[in-house]
């Protein structure tokens, strides 16, 4: 089975889920964010730690690829914030392909074009047939 890591803001973990359920069901193997408890005055470490978990998911010889589930997020379209194009950098750098789940968020359109990132307009049966 090939192996997606998905990626997104945390305020769409919910959608994180629904999307990782489906790609089990189409024989991928999603892997998620830590989303477990910030402990009280160590936000920065615990970003750290989870940052550094993601990404070693990403760059892991077994990883086909990363999703990025980009939902709206205060009112803008497709956004994909500053941790999620860091983990897609880091993708293109160890040369996994790379997933939007809805269109291309402008602000890093070239970016996005020039590594290749390819959009599925919230549809999953566009993610390449594993048989």
């Amino acid at each position: 089975m090939k192996r997606i890591v998905i990626c997104g803001s945390m305020s769409a973990i919910s959608k994180m889920k629904d999307v990782a359920k489906q790609l089990e069901i189409m024989d991928y193997t999603p892997i998620l964010p830590d989303e477990g408890d910030i402990p009280e005055g160590k936000f920065n470490e615990y970003k750290k730690d989870v940052s550094m978990k993601h990404f070693n998911a990403i760059s892991h010889e077994s990883t086909y690829a990363v999703l990025i589930v980009n939902e709206a997020k205060r009112g803008i379209d497709n956004y994909i914030g500053a941790n999620s194009f860091a983990e897609i950098a880091l993708a293109f750098y160890f040369g996994k392909k790379i997933f939007l789940l809805n269109d291309i968020y402008t602000p890093y359109a070239d970016e996005l074009a020039a590594w290749g990132a390819v959009t599925l307009n919230n549809d999953l049966q566009r993610l390449p047939c594993l048989t």
